[in-house]
């Protein structure tokens, strides 16, 4: 079974939302809507099954969401590729994402992609729970307490 891949259109943007859990990203200090970045969608047989937001700035390209609600179908991958691509067509130097301290499964994946650890925002999470989203849980995956931002990045 093939994936294709497409922007994201405007009837999407709910079930995005449903499949990321909110609706509103925090990340390096700025709390991000949704509604309002740039996407693509991977799709199985014309059913959804993954989603990658991204904005940019400058030389610069921000994966700012990368859910698939099918693990090993290659959804990720793909979207990965895809705004590495729209960041390369777009003159960006780099693409980067941001990702929690919790989320070792998610750095896994990541780091096995080429994305290279970049930065570590010690207290970042925290400040952004005061601050910015107020809804965002104090422990994560395996019970970790969810604290610090961890930047990875890949050089196009």
């Amino acid at each position: 079974m093939s994936l294709a891949l497409r922007p994201v259109e405007p009837r999407d943007r709910t079930w995005i939302e449903r499949l990321v859990g909110a609706s509103r990203v925090a990340s390096c200090g700025r709390l991000l809507q949704l509604a309002e970045l740039d996407g693509v969608v991977a799709e199985r047989e014309g059913e959804p099954i993954g989603a990658a937001t991204y904005r940019i700035d400058g030389d610069e390209c921000e994966l700012v969401t990368l859910h698939s609600r099918v693990e090993g179908a290659g959804a990720g991958s793909a979207l990965i590729e895809a705004v590495a691509e729209i960041a390369r067509a777009a003159a960006c130097r780099r693409l980067f994402l941001i990702t929690t301290n919790d989320n070792t499964k998610a750095l896994r994946f990541y780091q096995r992609r080429g994305l290279r650890l970049a930065a570590l925002r010690p207290g970042a999470v925290d400040e952004a729970r005061r601050t910015l989203k107020p809804e965002i849980a104090a422990l994560g995956n395996d019970d970790i307490p969810i604290r610090d931002e961890l930047e990875l990045a890949l050089e196009l």
